[in-house]
């Protein structure tokens, strides 16, 4: 049975990695006035954050029913199923355009999983159903092992300015806790698919110590994970990260990522995450 993998941009799996896997990506858009621009395919993250220099910030929209329908049909003619995987329900009606899709398409079987997060941690569950399938494994061992992966899958991050996530409707809970916030350097993670604040922390660094602590509590057991630290604009602070990081916890295996134009848009220039999966 062959099995194609599909995700949106905001996995942010470059293209060579991409290419490599066969992994099939539907690209978010951000629009700046009367102007959309499909990430990771017409704008770069470098392109994106040199615009909102001098430019009121753009807005995100998620890819059309319409886009995935026409991927569904172009893969039902080489494969039997699809494992559409994307970021979390909760921020975004990507999910479940990827579920009318496919309860529209015909020839081929689609399996939508929610990622329930974003960023290169939902890229830890595609790039595990990519290698599964060029293994040959079938739909229904990929989507158990995805399932089983979110027991372990953690991410938490901070952001410089929260006005942005604010602005966007995306921080769950914002207005109550939006006045003690702006002066800090909040830790958020994903509860039930949404953005919460898990920990009010006054400065950048300690901010980023707890999060480190998080992980050591994580990875205690002496198991082997996989982490990601992931960026906006922070490419030499993420690299120092990584040394200490990887001084510290030998049982993990470091990569860095980075927040492109439809997270960057929400969380803003300086932020900063660490996510990490058993392997």
């Amino acid at each position: 049975m062959k099995t194609a993998v599909v995700t949106d941009s905001t996995a942010y799996i470059p293209k060579d990695l991409r290419d490599q896997l066969n992994i099939h990506m539907i690209p978010l858009s951000v629009i700046f006035g009367n102007e959309a621009y499909e990430e990771e395919v017409e704008i770069t993250t470098e392109q994106f954050f040199e615009e909102v220099k001098h430019k009121p910030l753009p807005t995100t929209s998620q890819p059309s029913v319409g886009q995935f329908l026409e991927l569904f049909e172009k893969l039902a003619k080489d494969y039997d199923a699809v494992i559409s995987i994307h970021l979390s329900s909760g921020i975004s009606g990507t999910y479940q355009g990827a579920v009318s899709a496919g309860e529209m398409v015909e020839g081929v079987k689609v399996y939508p999983f929610d990622s329930e997060i974003s960023c290169r941690i939902q890229g830890f569950y595609v790039m595990e159903a990519a290698k599964m399938a060029a293994e040959g494994k079938g739909p229904d061992e990929i989507m158990a092992r995805l399932a089983e992966m979110k027991n372990t899958v953690k991410a938490y991050f901070m952001v410089d300015d929260l006005s942005h996530l604010q602005r966007g409707g995306r921080l769950s809970g914002a207005a109550a806790l939006i006045g003690g916030l702006l002066q800090v350097k909040p830790v958020l993670h994903f509860v039930d698919k949404m953005i919460v604040p898990f920990e009010k922390i006054r400065t950048r660094k300690k901010a980023m110590k707890r999060i480190s602590d998080l992980l050591g509590e994580a990875v205690s057991d002496g198991s082997a994970y996989e982490a990601v630290i992931i960026q906006a604009q922070r490419e030499e602070e993420a690299k120092e990260w990584k040394a200490e990081l990887e001084a510290q916890y030998p049982n993990v295996e470091f990569t860095i990522s980075y927040f492109g134009p439809v997270i960057g848009t929400h969380l803003g220039e300086g932020a900063m995450g660490l996510g990490w999966v058993k392997k």
